[in-house]
């Protein structure tokens, strides 16, 4: 008797369960990219496609495809990680016996703008002073506006100077930061000064109006620019700026990559890499380091051999 091959369902058909599995499992910011991916990309592609017949040929069809609608790289990665998660998933749930291997696209670390030392001083110099503080906070700790604008009292400790990330606000609803975990940072004494005179401000959030209720991002959005015009800086900068520029002044004061990256909460430490050009003198000690003599190297943490 011939025996039957199993059933496999389209990626229509099995999409659903996917998406419930991201409903319980991710962040609505998430769950909304990939429901757009989805909906506008992948499946008029694959919808009607079996999931045991989308092999690493058809995912690099698409992959050109894309590519000529002139989607960037970064985009079609966006894609494919979905189309990888949910492939996964049907493996990880039996409904198929193995995923293919889907490559990334190679995409190209982009210049990004930031404020310099100098620069950093005439912009809090220059802020409007209701903003100066979540400004000031911004620069010298990194927290993205998101983190900044769900920041509560509760989350802040001005007797041992430091904040403890939590939660994050993403249209209207408040959630986990982004990588699902919080993270602690130390304040700095400047930004410690700016919170503590802040204290005075009621309800529970550390940055919102005067009755006390929190602030959105459509609010706060054009602070950043209006104080780079007010400051006579020609860059037209973002909150997120605000990040760089303090992930940067860490980098060039010789912080190590790694304790930038905690401090960053970024996943992995590649993404922490792309500041890692603007510590030459970085790898110009370590490379001096060659010509000491070999007890003195040993101080400096070298084997001797």
């Amino acid at each position: 008797m011939e025996r039957r091959s199993p059933r496999f369902p389209t990626l229509s058909n099995f999409k659903e369960r996917f998406l419930i599995y991201s409903d319980n499992n991710n962040k609505p910011s998430a769950v909304l990219a990939k429901r757009l991916a989805l909906k506008n990309h992948i499946e008029p592609v694959f919808g009607n496609t079996r999931l045991d017949k989308i092999f690493a040929p058809e995912v690099e069809a698409y992959k050109a495809r894309k590519l000529r609608e002139k989607l960037s790289a970064k985009t079609v990665n966006n894609h494919l990680a979905v189309l990888r998660k949910l492939l996964n998933l049907a493996v990880e749930w039996g409904e198929l016996s193995h995923a293919p291997r889907i490559r990334q696209l190679r995409v190209p670390l982009k210049d990004f703008q930031f404020l310099t030392c100098d620069e950093s001083e005439r912009f809090l110099e220059a802020a409007d002073s209701s903003w100066r503080t979540m400004l000031t906070v911004a620069l010298k700790t990194g927290v993205r506006l998101g983190e900044l604008l769900a920041l509560k009292w509760e989350d802040v400790d001005l007797r041992s100077g430091k904040v403890v990330v939590r939660r994050t606000l993403w249209q209207k609803q408040e959630g986990t930061p982004k990588g699902g975990r919080s993270r602690e940072i130390p304040l700095s004494e400047v930004a410690k000064a700016c919170l503590q005179r802040q204290r005075h401000l009621k309800g529970p959030y550390v940055f919102c109006k005067s009755d006390g209720s929190r602030f959105s991002h459509s609010e706060v959005k054009g602070v950043v620019r209006l104080t780079c015009q007010r400051a006579g800086l020609a860059k037209r900068l973002t909150w997120h700026h605000l990040r760089h520029s303090f992930a940067s002044h860490l980098v060039m004061r010789g912080v190590p990559l790694k304790s930038v990256q905690e401090l960053m909460g970024h996943a992995s430490i590649e993404m922490t890499m792309r500041y890692a050009h603007l510590s030459p003198h970085v790898n110009r000690s370590a490379v001096d380091l060659l010509d000491l003599p070999v007890q003195d190297r040993r101080t400096y943490g070298g084997h001797g051999t």
